[in-house]
């Protein structure tokens, strides 16, 4: 099969969809198929991937001509299916999926983000493009980011979750060293504000300061991973608050140094509200760390409340579950022990498995919408 993905973001960026988009291609290439991936992100050319913002003056992930360059790289590849990888922002995505199901192409969209307060954009987009009404299949990465999707299509849509695919052995990691009175916590995010890297740093002092109500003298320290627009935000939140000799912020890490951290840490906080899926936080689930997250974000279709980790409703309550794990330590030790050795519920086998699943339901949607436009056409014809 000639695949095609189009995902706006690609590597050398780093995000969940960046590296989900990677792992899946190499996979499928191995599989036997032919996947080429279509992006407007700029970076080092290769056989597999059509960079096509590369050439231009300027290039740049969401440049006006992107998607024009993109339709006629399209068209060029004659490919049997396109899937393309959505987020809040995607325009080459979106527009080229809209031009494949137009061109009959069979067509999946799997969105990746949490599309909550994007109503009136997707449905001012809908009215312009009609893209609600083409013959696409659509999925999303968990039933979290498919709730918003599902209120701006059509009702009785079909939708699938795909969710991120992780090797769980490549993440097993024995557990980290506990130096009495410390507790290491462990962050892994693009430092942008959908993310709220601030809110974590706030959660962490929030912590620190009960603890030493309590009387407790356990010593938070917090790595962080990643960069991003918010990293001199909380460079000057840390030096005001006295805090830059307990948060290291180490900058952008490659999945070698991520691992090398998460080995280092004994509790991976996720403080993000609109997180489709976390594949951060699932990381860290399957090298053993217990996980504190929100429990409206997808994060909680791979945790569960004090098995895999603790799920709260806010911030404070994110702080008093870090308290929690640093006093109990019965309770972090056994949600560890859980981590470290029982399976995850999503392993690549599974998703590459679906995946092909939704391509063949693509194909059916494909013939049954262009069998719907040909009566459409004689019926015209005879009236």
């Amino acid at each position: 099969m000639k695949i095609a993905h189009v995902s706006d973001f690609y590597l050398p960026r780093l995000g969940g969809i960046e590296t989900h988009v990677s792992d899946l291609t190499e996979l499928q290439r191995a599989q036997g198929h032919d996947v080429q991936v279509i992006t407007s992100t700029p970076g080092p050319e290769g056989p597999h991937v059509r960079r096509v913002t590369q050439a231009f003056r300027r290039p740049h992930a969401l440049h006006p001509l992107a998607v024009r360059a993109g339709i006629g790289t399209l068209h060029d590849l004659d490919v049997d299916v396109v899937h393309a990888h959505l987020g809040v922002g995607s325009p080459l995505a979106f527009f080229l999926a809209r031009a494949a199901a137009r061109g009959g192409i069979p067509t999946l969209v799997t969105v990746h983000s949490m599309w909550a307060g994007v109503g009136p954009i997707m449905s001012t987009m809908d009215a312009l493009g009609g893209w609600s009404t083409l013959p696409i299949t659509w999925s999303a990465v968990s039933e979290a980011a498919a709730a918003p999707v599902r209120r701006l299509l059509p009702p009785g849509t079909q939708i699938r979750v795909l969710a991120n695919g992780i090797d769980q052995d490549r993440w097993r990691l024995p557990a980290a060293e506990v130096r009495p009175g410390e507790l290491v916590l462990g962050a892994v995010m693009r430092l942008a504000w959908r993310k709220r890297p601030l809110a974590l740093l706030k959660i962490v002092r929030r912590a620190q300061m009960t603890l030493e109500q309590l009387g407790d003298q356990t010593r938070l320290r917090l790595l962080v991973a990643g960069d991003g627009p918010r990293q001199e935000a909380m460079e000057a939140y840390l030096r005001r608050h006295s805090m830059t000799d307990r948060v290291d912020l180490l900058g952008r890490l490659d999945r070698h140094e991520v691992r090398h951290l998460l080995g280092a840490s004994h509790v991976f906080l996720a403080p993000a509200d609109l997180e489709s899926f976390g594949i951060a936080a699932l990381e860290a689930r399957c090298a053993g760390l217990p996980v504190v997250a929100k429990a409206d974000s997808g994060v909680s279709e791979f945790i569960h409340h004090e098995r895999e980790g603790l799920l709260c409703g806010s911030d404070d309550d994110m702080a008093d579950a870090v308290v929690r794990l640093a006093r109990d330590h019965e309770l972090r030790l056994r949600i560890a022990a859980h981590n470290r050795t029982a399976d995850s519920p999503v392993g690549w086998e599974t998703l590459l498995q679906k995946t092909e699943a939704a391509y063949a339901s693509a194909c059916l949607a494909q013939e049954a919408g262009a069998q719907t436009k040909s009566r459409r056409v004689r019926e015209r014809q005879r009236s």
